[in-house]
Formats: structure tokens, C-alpha cells, sequence
């Protein structure tokens, strides 16, 4: 079967969107799929042994203009007109550029593929809006939904409404009526999305975040990291609505409780947490029980070390439904290591882990954290083997072989 890919960008460093995305990619070729990837990252980005086209940027056009005297108006006279312009047009004139420029290299396109996948990044889907445009791919395409759509159909506390949010609806009715297939990385998210939008439950599949091999080069173990502790790793960007406190809180109730394992335990939280700094600032960052770092940190450095620590951590928001799989799921399964899910009782990282996975908790449980830290710690003591994660059947779920299945049908 041959694929043609259309995906926002392949830059594995610039979110976890992107790198669920290649992910998906490479297991593609692993599946002995013929593929093509049309990209919009506007860099020169290699993927080893796939075939990649860097689609260039329009940049003589009225769109390309415009969106640039928007950013000097806003950057000089400190105005924000895009609520105003996207509550008027439904998009900026930097998404309408970048959607015609992904259409005029898809015209262009010589490969006859027998599915073209729409991969997309955060609250993006441009390629998604580009291959609206072009009919004649309609029933050979694969429209592949990530997150919910618009902002307003995420789930409490995410939700707010946009200006444009009429305009943005109609596209994405547009998109579950016109692709042939919808796909989505959880089974809650495309029962969350055809509430919305009917169509998606009659054409969805599951295809999950996938678990793809990663090379990596010989990294050297950062300082804070010490082998032979009980050591605890959240990595990832901490957004506004994803708060660790109940984790920290956790942590130190543990310490408090079992004063013995403070000096072989330790809480490492690694990546942005802008909207929790004042927060993280009242905890030592020098305490030899914690090390908190809240910048980004280099892929590779986190893919180690996720597969040496003890404890794995995911963090979701406080709310009644968490219907998204987060990216990092597929890597922290491949570590073998045991996994905290801090995630909502109605989650899809606990619906995959089942009832009864014994270390899962509300994020906000300080108790119930504590105590499930008290278990894991007594359980290492005996033998730290008893917190590999050992689940064959998530392996499976996440394989190759599994894309080939769904893929072929």
C-alpha cells in the first residue's frame, strides 16, 4: 500500500505532537507500507529512510503580506488584532498562507497514493484545512484527529470559546463528512469528537500514539540522576490546566511517613511549567529530594532517562473525563518501568491500564499519592524488578503489527 502523508511538522523537538507524529511515520515504513511525507515544518529535516518533501513556504502572495504586517503592528504598537481578524475570517492570514502553500505543493504531487493521512500538531490541523481544498483526494483520505476541535469542545477546566469558534466548527463538520476514514489515538476521544460530529463514530478507527524504535546516541546521565535511587521522573511541559502540586504534596507526605527513604528517594520534574513558577519556587530546588527543572530538555535526554528510572509519571488535569492518550504513553510502556497516572477516574491512559492497575490516582489525591509512593518504594526495596511494568498486551496495542492490521483493515 502505498501513503502519502501530509503532517504539520517532523521536528521531534519542537512538541510532543510532532513526535507522536513521527513515530506514527516510522512504524509506517516499519509496517512494509510505501510512504511519502509532505511536511510543514519550514526546516531542512532528514528522517532516516523515509522518503520526506519540505513543502515551501508562499511567500509573494497578499496572505503573506498581510499576516506580516499583522506581526509588526502587534510587535510595535503592542495590538493584537487577531481575535478581531479571526472572529472576521475564521483564521489568521498566517494559517490561510500556510494552507494554500501545503495545497499548491499537494497539486504538484506526482505520487498516486492509496491513502492520504492528514497528520496535524496542537490546535493546528492545517493539513487537515488543506486537504478540504482538493476533492479528488476525499475518498482515499484518512483525516486523523489528535485533540479535541475547536477549543470549546475540550473537556472542564480546558474549554474556553474562541471568536472564531463558528467558523472552525463548520470547517471541522466539513472534515467528518468529506474523509473517507477518521482515525484517533484513543477510543474516549473519538466517542468525545462523534458527540459532536456524528460522522466520525461511523468512519473512526483507533490507531494509538505508537511505540516506535528510537535511536539514540550514548547520552551521559545528567548529575541529578542517580541510578541507584527510588527516583520518580515527570517529563513534560506542565500546562496551565496540569498542575503538579498534588504530586509534590504526595511525594513529601511519602518522606514524611517513611523518613527512611530519604536519603535513597528522589522526584525529578523536567520540562516548561511556566504557569506553575510561583508555585515550583516556594520548593527547594537545591533539596537533595527533589530536582525541578522547568525548561525543555533535550529529547534524548529525556527518552534515557524515562527508561532508567524507577517510576514513570503522567499527569493529567483535574476534571471528569480525560479523553486524550498522551504521547508520552507509548514511551513510558517500552521503559518497563511502573507508571503513576495521575489522570481523572474516566481516563483513557487508565481505561488502557484497567481497573485494576493498583498505581493510579487523582491528581489531586495527596493521600491516596502518598500511599501509593509508600507501595512502590517497599516493593524496590525488596526488589526492584517488582515495579517493571511487564504488560505484553499494551506492547501489543502499541505494535506495528497492530497498525498493519487497523491500516489494512
Amino acid at each position: 500500500m502505498r501513503i502519502l502523508v501530509v503532517v504539520d511538522s517532523i521536528n521531534i523537538e519542537d512538541s510532543s505532537g510532532s513526535k507522536a507524529n513521527v513515530a506514527f511515520i516510522q512504524n509506517l515504513i516499519a509496517g512494509g507500507f510505501e510512504v511519502l511525507v509532505y511536511h510543514y515544518t519550514l526546516k531542512n529535516i532528514q528522517l532516516p529512510s523515509i522518503a520526506t518533501y519540505a513543502i515551501p513556504e508562499i511567500k509573494y502572495s497578499p496572505l503573506y503580506f498581510l499576516s506580516r504586517m499583522q506581526r509588526v503592528i502587534q510587535r510595535n504598537f503592542k495590538v493584537n488584532m487577531a481575535p478581531f481578524l479571526e472572529g472576521l475570517f475564521g483564521f489568521s492570514f498566517t494559517f490561510f498562507n500556510d494552507t494554500k502553500s501545503i495545497v499548491k505543493a499537494l497539486k504538484k504531487c506526482d505520487f498516486i497514493p492509496d491513502l492520504i493521512l492528514t497528520l496535524s500538531k496542537g490546535a493546528s490541523f492545517r493539513p487537515h484545512y488543506a486537504v478540504l481544498q482538493l476533492p479528488q483526494f476525499h475518498g482515499k483520505w484518512m483525516a486523523y484527529v489528535h485533540d479535541p476541535y475547536p477549543f470549546h469542545f475540550y473537556p472542564r477546566p480546558y474549554n474556553w470559546i474562541e471568536t472564531s469558534y463558528k467558523k472552525k466548527e463548520k470547517f471541522f463538520t466539513k472534515v467528518s463528512e468529506k474523509a473517507q476514514y477518521s482515525a484517533f489515538p484513543s477510543l474516549l476521544l473519538k466517542e468525545w469528537m462523534g458527540s459532536y460530529y456524528p460522522n466520525f463514530l461511523k468512519t473512526g478507527v483507533l490507531i494509538p500514539h505508537q511505540n516506535a524504535k528510537q535511536e539514540i546516541q550514548d547520552i551521559i546521565l545528567p548529575e541529578y540522576f542517580d541510578l541507584r535511587k527510588f527516583t520518580v521522573l515527570h517529563a513534560g511541559n506542565l500546562m496551565k490546566q496540569r498542575s503538579p502540586l498534588g504530586l509534590l504534596e504526595g511525594f513529601k507526605l511519602f518522606l514524611k511517613q517513611n523518613p527512611a527513604a530519604i536519603q535513597d528517594s528522589k522526584l525529578i520534574l523536567l520540562g516548561n511549567a511556566f504557569y506553575h513558577s510561583d508555585m515550583l519556587a516556594s520548593y527547594d530546588k537545591d533539596n537533595s529530594e527533589m530536582y525541578i527543572y522547568d525548561r525543555n530538555i533535550p529529547f534524548d535526554t529525556v527518552y534515557t532517562l524515562q527508561q532508567k528510572v524507577t517510576v514513570n509519571v503522567i499527569l493529567e488535569s483535574k476534571s471528569e473525563i480525560s479523553p486524550f492518550l498522551p504521547a508520552k504513553f507509548p514511551h513510558c510502556v517500552e521503559a518497563n518501568k511502573a507508571i503513576l497516572s495521575l489522570a481523572p477516574y474516566y481516563s483513557e491512559t487508565k481505561r488502557l491500564l484497567g481497573n485494576d492497575y493498583p498505581y493510579w490516582a487523582e491528581v489531586d489525591d495527596v493521600n491516596k499519592i502518598a500511599g501509593i509512593f509508600s507501595v512502590m518504594y517497599q516493593l524496590w526495596k525488596q526488589n526492584p524488578d517488582q515495579l517493571l511494568l511487564n504488560r505484553k498486551d499494551l506492547v501489543e496495542y502499541l505494535s506495528v503489527a497492530n497498525l498493519q492490521k487497523i491500516i489494512c483493515g
